[in-house]
């Protein structure tokens, strides 16, 4: 009996060792830090609104997947939607940014420059990279920032030429060939919407100096029903027989103007009549593509091979296939061969520099409002 008595210890004995040797190894598998895997480059993409905008945002994604697609397992990417509450933007960049998870924190916008300014100083050793917008380097700060603008001013040129001369096509319902008249719908008068509109008149007058532009504010970039409400005011009561959106979200509203007046749309950021479908797409000629896409992943591999100027802007026009017009098969359908020839002749031109297209960057407001009455 004694025996089997010890015999019984035994095993409650050993059981117990078992249970709590299960028990830690638990634990200490808890507590074991994460191996770090210095292959993978790690970025976060915090959007100053929504995806799904079908232009902007919507573009700078396109380039992070692509790059998810071509790198595999030695990159990771992580997109936030920090909606247009703009209460929530600094704090989530804190957020990032403190948590050294990152190789890179991607923002984009003139929304997000304050906020940059703020982290980035308080972060010296996290990299950043802004886009549509810059922080001032003149005195030598910001080594951990780099800054990508785009030269819209020279897409949005080639936007308002197509626009000025398809408003005088013959043979076409949805052109009035007598009324050279077309439109531009912009989310904010904010100086990169500007440099838009600069670039569009200059170019819808470069075609046709007696062209008229009639430019809409919308007054933010997510109020589509708004959008649509003023662009259907310019075709309908103001004569416009084709309009150029660069509104983002707030946009597509006069894509849907467009079909339901029966008139021409131009998208911008990305091919919106691929993105759209139909059939609101046959409403789109083209559209003047701003490549954040391209930027993203030529910034991204310049920064893999220790390339990438932090501390700096750089600034990509149509040299750099940063911008240019969609040629699709709407383009191919609607425009005509001459007009597609002379477009590819003014592209030869600002690429070499015999046109030279102006800004909105230096003009004040007084000056904006005075280029808008005088393209009347």
């Amino acid at each position: 009996m004694r025996f089997k008595k010890d015999i019984i210890e035994i095993i409650k004995f050993t059981s117990v060792i078992i249970l709590i040797s299960i028990l830690f190894s638990a634990c200490a598998k808890d507590l074991e830090p994460v191996q770090e895997d210095n292959e993978v480059l790690r970025i976060a993409h915090l959007v100053n609104g929504f995806l799904g905008d079908k232009s902007f945002h919507d573009s700078a994604e396109r380039g992070f997947s692509n790059l998810k697609r071509e790198l595999g397992d030695g990159f990771y990417y992580k997109t936030v939607e920090m909606t247009n509450d703009t209460t929530r933007h600094l704090p989530t960049l804190y957020e990032y940014a403190e948590s050294r998870e990152w190789d890179i924190i991607v923002v984009g916008t003139w929304q997000m420059v304050d906020n940059l300014i703020e982290v980035a100083n308080e972060y010296p050793d996290q990299k950043f990279i802004i886009y549509d917008d810059q922080l001032n380097y003149e005195n030598g700060g910001f080594k951990n920032v780099y800054s990508v603008k785009f030269k819209q001013n020279e897409g949005s040129f080639l936007a308002g030429y197509l626009a000025a001369k398809l408003s005088e096509k013959e043979d076409d319902p949805k052109i009035d060939p007598n009324n050279c008249k077309i439109g531009f719908l912009g989310g904010m008068s904010t100086p990169v919407i500007n440099d838009f509109l600069v670039g569009y008149i200059e170019g819808a007058k470069y075609a046709n100096p007696e062209a008229e532009v009639i430019v809409s504010y919308i007054g933010d970039f997510f109020d589509a029903p708004k959008g649509k409400s003023l662009a259907l005011v310019q075709y309908l009561n103001l004569g416009v027989d084709i309009g150029f959106n660069v509104a983002s979200l707030a946009g597509i509203g006069q894509i849907d103007a467009a079909y339901e007046a029966d008139k021409y749309a131009i998208g911008v950021d990305s091919d919106q009549a691929e993105l759209v479908g139909e059939p609101r797409a046959s409403n789109i000629p083209t559209s003047m593509l701003k490549n954040v896409d391209k930027a993203m992943e030529r910034a991204i591999k310049l920064h893999m091979n220790g390339e990438l100027k932090y501390g700096d802007v750089e600034i990509l026009g149509l040299k750099d296939e940063a911008v240019g017009l969609v040629k699709n098969r709407n383009y191919e359908k609607i425009v005509p061969e001459d007009i597609k020839k002379s477009i590819d002749e003014v592209e030869e031109k600002l690429i070499s520099g015999e046109i030279k297209v102006g800004t909105a960057f230096g003009k004040t407001s007084q000056e904006i409002d005075e280029l808008i009455e005088s393209a009347k």
